[in-house]
C-alpha cells in the first residue's frame, strides 16, 4: 500500500472536519459562570473565571494580581454587561474582584435599577474582552425562581419576566450551545467520522447518530444531577481511547455497519460525561434543568446532523470514484494516530 491513499484519507478527513467549524479544543475555549441575583431594584452580578483558560496576557495579569489590569477588566465588564429593566438600563454602582475556588477569580458588579425589576434583558458582550471562543453560562435567581442562559458570540441576549407565569428558562440558548459544542469538539467529530467511514445507508447512519445522542443524554443528565460523576481526566482519556478503538476496528477488523450503533451507544455514554463538565459547574437547580438539558441535547443532535450533511456527500463521491478502500484505510490511520496521541496526553501528561 503506497503513501498516497493515506495522504488522500488525511486530506478528506481534514476537509470534512474543517468544513463545519474551528477545532480549537474539546471545551470550545474559556467558560465563565455568571450568577445574577435580583432583589427588588438591585441586581448582583458575579462572574467566575479561571485565568489559566483565558487569553495568555489577561490570565497572567490576573494571576499576578496586576491592579491596573484588573481595573481595566472591571471597567470592561461594566461596559459589556448590560442589564435593562422596565426599558431602562441599570447602573453599575460598585465593582470588586474576589478570589474564587480552585484557582478561579470572581468579578462582582452591583447594579441599581430605576424601579423594582419585573422584566429583565441581559446582554452579554464579554466576548469582546475575553475572546470569540469564550462562553458564559448564566443563572438568574429572582422571586424564588431560576432562569438559565448560555451566552455565546452568536447568542448575546436573554429576556425574562419575573412577574409572569409563563416566563421561559432560556433553554433555547442551550440549543446553540449544543451545536457549537459538537462543532468545536474535534474529538467528538473524529469519533463520529470514524463511525461513518465503513459506509452504510441512511437508516444505518441515523441509528448511529441517534444511539450516540441517546447514550450521552443519559450520562449527561446523571452527571449534571450529581448522580454519577467520574474524574474529568479519566473521562477525557477514555474519549480519546474511543476514537482510537473505532479507527482500529476500521483497520484491523471488518466493521459491521449494522451493529455500529451499539459501538456508538457504548462510547456515547462516556462522551456524555465529557459534555457534562460545563453544565455541572454552573450549579443549575433541578426546576429548570430538564429544559436546559433538552435544549443542549437538541443542539448536539443538530450539530451531528450538520456534520453528516457535510461529510456524507464527499464520502459518497469518493466511493463512486473507486477510492473507498483507500479512503477508509488512510483516514482511519490518521484517526488512530490522533486518538493515541490524545490518550497519552490526557492519561499520562
Amino acid at each position: 500500500m503506497s503513501a498516497r491513499p493515506a495522504v488522500l484519507g488525511a486530506v478528506v478527513l481534514l476537509l470534512a472536519v474543517g468544513a463545519v467549524g474551528d477545532s480549537a479544543a474539546h471545551t470550545g475555549g474559556s467558560t465563565g459562570y455568571a450568577t445574577l441575583t435580583v432583589e427588588r431594584a438591585t441586581i448582583r452580578y458575579t462572574l467566575t473565571l479561571w485565568p489559566a483558560a483565558l487569553p495568555a496576557a489577561i490570565g497572567e495579569a490576573i494571576r499576578a494580581e496586576d491592579a491596573a489590569t484588573r481595573d481595566r477588566l472591571l471597567a470592561g465588564l461594566r461596559d459589556k454587561v448590560v442589564l435593562v429593566a422596565g426599558g431602562q438600563r441599570c447602573a453599575a454602582r460598585t465593582a470588586a474582584v474576589e478570589p474564587g475556588p480552585a484557582d478561579s477569580v470572581t468579578f462582582v458588579l452591583d447594579f441599581v435599577c430605576a424601579d423594582d425589576v419585573r422584566d429583565l434583558l441581559v446582554r452579554d458582550d464579554v466576548f469582546d474582552v475575553f475572546g470569540a471562543d469564550h462562553h458564559t453560562l448564566a443563572r438568574v435567581d429572582a422571586a424564588g425562581r431560576t432562569w438559565q442562559f448560555a451566552f455565546t458570540p452568536e447568542m448575546r441576549e436573554g429576556r425574562l419576566r419575573i412577574d409572569g407565569a409563563g416566563a421561559g428558562t432560556g433553554a433555547g440558548s442551550f440549543v446553540w450551545l449544543g451545536v457549537e459544542h459538537i462543532l468545536t469538539g474535534y474529538d467528538h467529530l473524529l469519533f463520529l467520522f470514524g463511525l461513518m467511514l465503513p459506509g452504510g445507508g441512511a437508516l444505518a447512519l441515523a441509528k448511529i447518530i441517534t444511539a450516540f445522542t441517546v447514550a450521552h443524554s443519559v450520562t449527561l443528565s446523571l452527571a449534571v444531577l450529581d448522580v454519577v460523576v467520574l474524574p474529568e481526566r479519566l473521562v477525557e482519556a477514555v474519549i480519546a481511547l474511543s476514537i482510537a478503538a473505532v479507527a482500529a476496528e476500521n483497520l484491523f477488523q471488518r466493521a459491521t455497519v449494522t451493529r455500529r450503533w451499539i459501538v456508538s451507544f457504548c462510547f456515547g455514554l462516556v462522551h456524555g460525561f465529557g459534555f457534562s463538565a460545563a453544565l455541572r459547574e454552573m450549579g443549575l437547580p433541578a426546576q429548570g434543568l430538564l429544559l436546559s438539558l433538552f435544549g443542549f441535547n437538541v443542539g448536539v443532535e443538530l450539530g451531528q446532523g450538520l456534520v453528516v450533511a457535510v461529510a456524507l456527500p464527499a464520502l459518497l463521491a469518493l466511493r463512486r470514484a473507486g477510492y473507498e478502500r483507500r479512503l477508509v484505510w488512510g483516514s482511519s490511520m490518521v484517526i488512530l494516530l490522533v486518538g493515541l496521541v490524545l490518550f497519552v496526553e490526557r492519561a499520562l501528561l
